[in-house]
């Protein structure tokens, strides 16, 4: 069998991409495994199970980061392939280091590029938050069909219908039952069905009717905005979403965007973003610091001693688009993941920088994407493979940047009853104060004791959860989309 190797910061981020933080490309493996032998007797099957079990057994204790603490099991006593990976991954996954919570899976190619190229699933195209027991819209695609027919971040819902349905249920309803999500709200995943959502919104309610579609998570909420004040330049913002290939064109115009306004301080709102591709967060670096610190060293992505001839670094440069921000604010939650926590730690060491809302993932690995023979099979394995550290060789912020002491840190609330940019959110207000100078002034985040949000979970795609509780981060550290 055949293995190629795809770079992938594990959302997540693909030698076409990667898993929350990857791109460029790597070495194919160059072992082949025997055998084949699906799970029906006898039968060879390449792409079978027996095949997918060896395959991730020789790649995990070739290329895991941490592959001298995988656990020693019979493959043959596992018919299913993500069974074997999840046995061999225990040590790591419970022992409450927040190395790899779950960040190494099982999927397909087609998913899989899917979710990095494009970012295209088959939903509504909205995100939520629960906030005091309530179910807010947190965030809602541009051109998906939530959007298209008026869902909105900061809209509440009350209750929804389906199709077949002639009641509504309610948020209260729901919760007294103990419903699950998100199917309580969303009804079955993947399926063409029909939903009116009833809402409420600064005190009015509407009904809202909304059929599931194929759609893009727009990297850009909005794109970008510049921002007069009274005294000093403008502030440019954007909200980035996610660092996937159709990422590259809006970040660039961004840039000039921001560089033709004479923009010095920028709000980068990340607290959604769980990463992408390495190569995109590489052009983001550039784009901010090619001309303030061109020719250092910008990322180095080190793997384990069995492959350290694959190590690689970049280093910053300039692109046409570049322009020389003097101060950023970056606003953060638990969901900012993997190529998100690149970008800042990358940046720190050259721009003047401060981390407002919550502690980050503290997704300080990325993934390699692993085909078990690409021209038949569609299995692919994203296994964390490497750690990223800045030019300055920082890295290991596996409970989160915040944790590490080294950054400018300000407590604010992901206040979801608001839009993106509204002055009165509390973490886009935290980061104005900032930059306006009117923030009290702190030292490093080891100084500062504040109650932190609880950190999501890592479950798997297609997992189920409490009405209570906000959605688990998927296994590419991504936040979910429906």
């Amino acid at each position: 069998m055949s293995k190629q190797l795809i770079v992938a910061l594990g959302v997540s981020l693909l030698a076409t991409a990667c898993g929350g933080g990857g791109g460029g490309g790597a070495a194919p493996l160059q072992p082949t495994a025997g055998g084949g032998g699906g799970s029906g007797g006898g039968t060879t099957d390449p792409c079978g199970n027996t095949a997918q079990v060896e395959f991730v057994k020789e790649v995990s204790e070739s290329y895991y980061y941490w592959y001298d603490e995988l656990a020693q099991v019979n493959e043959s006593d596992y018919d299913d392939a993500s069974d074997y990976l999840a046995a061999i991954m225990q040590p790591i996954w419970t022992d409450g280091s927040g190395r790899d919570p779950g960040f190494s899976y099982l999927t397909t190619i087609e998913e899989d590029e899917a979710r990095f190229t494009s970012g295209t699933f088959y939903g509504y195209g909205v995100r939520y938050r629960i906030i005091n027991n309530n179910f807010y819209f947190a965030d809602s695609y541009e051109e998906g069909p939530a959007h298209t027919a008026g869902v909105r971040r900061g809209q509440r819902l009350l209750a929804v219908k389906r199709d077949g349905e002639t009641d509504f249920e309610t948020w209260d309803e729901m919760v007294a039952r103990n419903a699950e999500l998100p199917d309580a709200v969303f009804g079955t995943r993947g399926e063409l069905q029909t939903t009116v959502f009833r809402v409420e919104y600064e005190g009015v309610t509407s009904e809202i009717t909304v059929t599931t579609a194929e759609t893009s998570t727009t990297p850009l909420a909005g794109g970008a905005v510049v921002i007069p004040r009274e005294s000093g330049g403008p502030v440019g913002y954007i909200n980035f979403r996610t660092f996937i290939d159709a990422a590259d064109g809006p970040l660039r115009a961004a840039a000039t965007t921001f560089g033709e306004a004479g923009v010095t301080d920028l709000i980068i709102d990340l607290r959604y973003n769980g990463g992408g591709l390495v190569r995109v967060a590489e052009t983001f670096l550039n784009l901010l610091a090619g001309e303030t610190a061109n020719g250092e060293l910008s990322y180095i992505v080190n793997l384990n001693d069995k492959h350290q001839d694959q190590n690689s670094t970049a280093n910053f440069a300039a692109l046409p688009e570049t322009f020389s921000p003097l101060r950023i604010a970056f606003i953060t939650t638990s969901g900012s993941a993997s190529a998100s926590e690149l970008l800042i730690n990358g940046l720190d060491p050259h721009i003047e920088l401060a981390i407002v809302g919550s502690e980050t993932s503290g997704k300080a690995v990325g993934q390699y994407a692993f085909d078990l023979d690409s021209d038949n099979c569609q299995t692919r394995l994203r296994l964390i493979a490497f750690e990223i550290q800045n030019g300055e060789g920082q890295g290991g912020y596996f409970t989160g940047l915040v944790s590490t002491g080294r950054f400018t840190f300000f407590a604010a609330a992901d206040d979801a009853t608001r839009p993106f940019g509204d002055a009165d959110e509390d973490s886009f207000a935290a980061a104005m104060a900032w930059l306006s100078g009117t923030q009290p002034k702190v030292g490093t985040s080891i100084d500062v004791k504040v109650d932190m949000p609880e950190p999501l979970g890592v479950a798997g795609f297609v997992a189920s959860w409490p009405i209570n509780k906000d959605a688990p981060l998927n296994p590419d550290g991504s936040v979910r989309s429906f």
